[in-house]
């Protein structure tokens, strides 16, 4: 079943269900996908729709940090919760193993060796990934430590 279709479908349950968090989360879901397809005046694909998730995954992981500098913890916890269930909705997530091949390959693709190679080697690894869920800051700091890059920008 498509993304879209489960996320309709989980909604409904989750109203009958009276589950509050997923419900509400469902929504935020079910809101972003929408304005996707009409941004792209097209229905979505798996593939779009995945992206969307992971932007919202993205987003909640940087409002938790937030309130957790802001010292408003039961807010961190409810942005985490719906974290859990977006992410219910996303493939599997890559392993450490995966990441790791996957650079050490677009390295040895593109012929990589200094820190000006950086970002020719992240659009091979992330493609070299595509259909799982990876966080492009995990490979980011992969490849920079493999090319001996320092963390900051270059």
């Amino acid at each position: 079943m498509a993304i879209v279709d489960q996320v309709d479908k989980d909604l409904v349950a989750a109203m009958k269900a009276k589950d509050e968090l997923r419900l509400s989360t469902l929504r935020l879901m079910k809101s972003a996908l929408k304005l996707k397809q009409v941004e792209l005046n097209q229905a979505l694909d798996d593939g779009h729709a995945a992206a969307v998730l992971r932007t919202l995954v993205k987003q909640r992981h940087e409002s938790a940090e937030q309130y957790r500098k802001a010292g408003r913890e039961a807010l961190a916890a409810k942005e985490e919760a719906e974290v859990k269930i977006v992410e219910e909705y996303l493939p599997a997530a890559a392993t450490e193993a995966e990441v790791e091949a996957a650079v050490a390959a677009a390295i040895a693709e593109v012929g990589a060796s200094t820190a000006k190679d950086i970002g020719k080697v992240i659009k091979v690894a992330m493609a070299k990934l595509a259909g799982k869920n990876v966080d492009g800051k995990r490979v980011n700091e992969k490849v920079r430590a493999r090319l001996g890059a320092s963390p900051e920008r270059v």
